[in-house]
């Protein structure tokens, strides 16, 4: 893993435009089952124009981004050697049906630990209009060579 990438801020992803049915199928995965996930009359009696997204639905809009730095060959980080070591999420507002997301990733911060790697990433969402939706943080082990 390439220690220069602390710091390192990806361009923005192109736009992902929310599904109902992508949250309904995230909802039942996850086993969500408050009717607002499934039901666009009961999201509306909440209070919300549309579906509205289980708060980890954020990981699959993070995924873009995520991408961008597994796609870059001066990261130097293999696949096969990496663990998933936390996840955080902090909302300014849910995520509904109909919202078009980009994200906008960056590599915290990368320590060495015992042989390892350890990645810290933001990934800040935006919706549309240019407001923060939501930030996603996580933390990746990245294991060294054997």
């Amino acid at each position: 893993m390439n220690p220069e990438l602390a710091g390192k801020v990806y361009p923005p992803t192109e736009p992902y435009l929310v599904g109902r049915e992508k949250i309904r199928e995230f909802a039942h995965a996850v086993q969500a089952t408050n009717p607002v996930h499934f039901d666009v009359a009961a999201a509306n009696e909440a209070g919300y124009d549309d579906l509205v997204a289980p708060p980890t639905f954020t990981i699959v809009v993070q995924q873009r981004g995520l991408d961008q730095l597994l796609a870059d060959e001066s990261a130097g980080i293999e696949l096969t050697r990496v663990v998933h070591g936390d996840q955080r999420f902090a909302f300014e507002r849910p995520i509904v049906a109909g919202d078009e997301l980009t994200v906008q990733f960056k590599v915290a911060g990368v320590r060495a630990l015992g042989g390892n790697a350890m990645v810290t990433t933001e990934a800040d969402i935006f919706d549309a209009a240019g407001e923060k939706v939501a930030a996603s943080f996580a933390t990746l082990v990245v294991g060294g060579d054997s």
